[in-house]
C-alpha cells in the first residue's frame, strides 16, 4: 500500500481547515501501513514533488456549493472540470496541481472528498458544528477506501 491522504486548508479561516482537522483527527486512529497523512495547507502546486511517489492519494476539502453545511461526498477528479464549480480559497492551486500531475506523467488515482462549508470567510480556528460533526463520516469514508 503507497497511500498519501491529504488535508488541504486554511485552519484560520473556520470550516476552509476542515482538511487539516480531519488529518489531525486520523492522526488518532490506527492505520493501515503504508498509509501516509499530510497537512498540506495551502500548498496548491508546491505540493507536486511530494506527491508523485505515491500511487494513490486521499484529498480532504471544504467545498461552496448548494449542499448543506456538513456535506460530505467523494469524487474521482482527472482534469480540473472535474471539481464543484465553486471549490474553497485554494481553489486555483488544488486545480492546477491535478492538471499538471498529469501534464507531467505523474498520475496517481486521486481521490478528493469535499465537505460543504457553511463559512469559509470569518476568521477563526474552530469550524462550524454541522462541519464539524461530518470528521466522523469523513474518516469511516477514508476508511472504506483504504481497506
Amino acid at each position: 500500500m503507497n497511500i498519501l491522504i491529504l488535508g488541504v486548508g486554511n485552519l484560520l479561516l473556520k470550516d476552509e481547515g476542515i482538511g487539516i482537522h480531519v488529518i489531525q483527527a486520523l492522526e488518532k486512529e490506527n492505520l493501515p501501513s503504508g498509509v501516509r497523512l499530510m497537512d498540506g495547507g495551502t500548498g496548491g502546486l508546491h505540493l507536486i514533488s511530494f506527491l508523485q511517489d505515491y500511487s494513490r492519494i486521499i484529498m480532504v476539502d471544504a467545498t461552496l456549493d448548494s449542499y448543506p453545511p456538513g456535506t460530505v461526498r467523494l469524487i474521482r477528479p482527472h482534469y480540473a472540470s472535474d471539481f464543484p464549480p465553486l471549490m474553497s480559497a485554494h481553489e486555483i492551486g488544488l486545480r492546477d496541481m491535478i492538471e499538471a500531475m498529469a501534464l507531467s506523467g505523474v498520475s496517481p488515482e486521486i481521490q478528493l472528498i469535499v465537505v460543504s462549508a457553511a463559512d469559509i470567510n470569518e476568521v477563526g480556528m474552530d469550524l462550524s458544528p454541522e462541519v464539524a460533526a461530518a470528521i466522523p463520516e469523513v474518516i469511516k469514508k477514508i476508511k472504506e477506501i483504504i481497506t
